[in-house]
């Protein structure tokens, strides 16, 4: 392929230059970045439902999902006339000028920039302040089975229709489910995500031995409902779009009378536009009747008077007035050191740019510590995606919550052990 390729493509009345449309994003199955751009142009119309209007980070992945991704909030200095920006402040207090999608074109230039997924804020941008949607992301830990995510998920529809909030849901493209909820315009936030907290905690208690709340990895069992994605600043892949998965897997949208028979492997770049134009978009109809918060702020409100404070906030934001403490003061190091006591016996073996990395150092010390991996069940690894300046690097560690005490191994440096601050440097 010449390095200087490039097609031109027509989209509802703009020309979008695609450059490198041979370039392979998806190597398992040969899908290339023009392949993944057809995929956005036959879906478009359902897409720009779910995300017009909205400002959006870009996540590029410039050599597909077999290479490096990072995160982009900034819109290119360089871009055509037509490419909408707006101005959005973080909790950090920093700026960015983000991009808004408001035509299809916009989506396919975003996508020719090597973003395989669609990541808006639940926000328009007329309006930044005010959330228009509340969105719920179950996500279970290793080794739970499909069928009880769905369990939670129709759990968290009962809950939410208690509240009068009518939801919709769809497959996350990767393990789990996303159910959103449109809302009117008028709170905050910190409000709305007051407000999926307090679902959270009613779907956990409608359903214990299904579904946490807990924030921290270590305490979660079951299917973890992430109130925190409707903190500011963060984003959820939009319905309709490919995740970096091997088989270009869609986050896909559906109604609840078919999301117990859905299989999320079934849903992919090749076999979506062929299904929309079947059974047409489900979630066509969400924003003929926006929903209120209120029952659901009174629902946070009685449980704060039964003793439940807020929860903990993603390590970024500023500590909030009633947040539990998110670090505890170490007992090796001394009170105040600012260093969390995790409440399982938790050990960090690898740390990497890579994921797959991260996973060859699991797989060194499990060989190293045959006996203790023995005795580890699925949820006893967890592996975090953690969000730096600019880019994810991985994390890999075990609770060894399952192996006695005299047969844990002693605790080693980090193989390998990526420092993450050199992105802050």
């Amino acid at each position: 392929m010449a390095k200087k390729e490039r097609v031109a493509l027509e989209v509802d009345g703009r020309e979008v230059v695609v450059t490198s449309p041979r370039k392979v994003y998806f190597p398992a199955h040969g899908y290339t970045k023009l392949d993944l751009i057809r995929y956005y142009i036959a879906v478009r119309e359902a897409a720009m439902r779910a995300v017009g209007g909205r400002p959006v980070v870009l996540r590029r992945f410039v050599d597909g999902v077999a290479g490096e991704d990072f995160f982009q909030k900034r819109a290119p200095a360089r871009r055509p006339a037509w490419i909408e920006t707006v101005t959005l402040t973080f909790p950090s207090g920093r700026t960015a000028d983000e991009v808004v999608l408001r035509h299809p074109a916009q989506l396919v230039w975003t996508v020719n920039l090597g973003c395989i997924e669609v990541h808006p804020h639940p926000v328009r941008a007329d309006d930044l302040d005010h959330p228009d949607e509340l969105r719920i992301d179950l996500d279970p830990v290793p080794g739970v089975e499909w069928s009880q995510i769905v369990d939670v998920a129709y759990v968290t529809r009962e809950s939410l229709d208690a509240l009068g909030l009518r939801s919709f849901p769809k497959t996350s493209g990767s393990r789990g489910i996303h159910v959103y909820v449109r809302i009117e315009p008028r709170w905050g936030f910190d409000d709305v995500r007051r407000a999926a907290l307090a679902v959270a905690r009613d779907v956990e208690r409608r359903a214990p031995k299904l579904a946490t709340s807990a924030w921290w990895k270590e305490e979660r069992h079951g299917v973890f409902l992430d109130y925190n994605q409707n903190a500011k600043d963060r984003t959820v892949a939009a319905a309709w779009s490919v995740r970096p998965t091997a088989d270009a897997r869609v986050s896909m949208p559906l109604d609840w009378g078919s999301l117990g028979e859905a299989d999320p492997a079934a849903f992919t770049l090749t076999t979506v536009p062929d299904r929309l134009a079947s059974d047409g978009d489900r979630w066509e109809r969400m924003d003929e009747a926006p929903c209120s918060l209120e029952a659901a702020l009174d629902l946070s409100a009685e449980h704060e008077q039964q003793g439940l404070g807020d929860a903990p906030w993603p390590p970024h934001f500023e500590k909030r007035p009633g947040e539990p403490r998110r670090v505890q003061p170490s007992k090796r190091r001394g009170k105040g050191t600012g260093r969390r006591v995790p409440s399982a016996p938790l050990v960090t073996v690898a740390q990497a740019k890579k994921k797959a990395d991260a996973l060859a150092g699991l797989d060194r010390w499990k060989t190293r510590h045959p006996a203790a991996a023995a005795r580890l069940e699925p949820a006893d690894v967890l592996v975090d995606q953690m969000r730096g300046r600019s880019s994810t690097w991985t994390r890999v560690r075990v609770n060894l919550r399952h192996v006695p005490a005299r047969e844990r191994p002693p605790p080693e440096a980090p193989d390998p052990d990526y420092d993450p601050g050199v992105e802050w440097r």
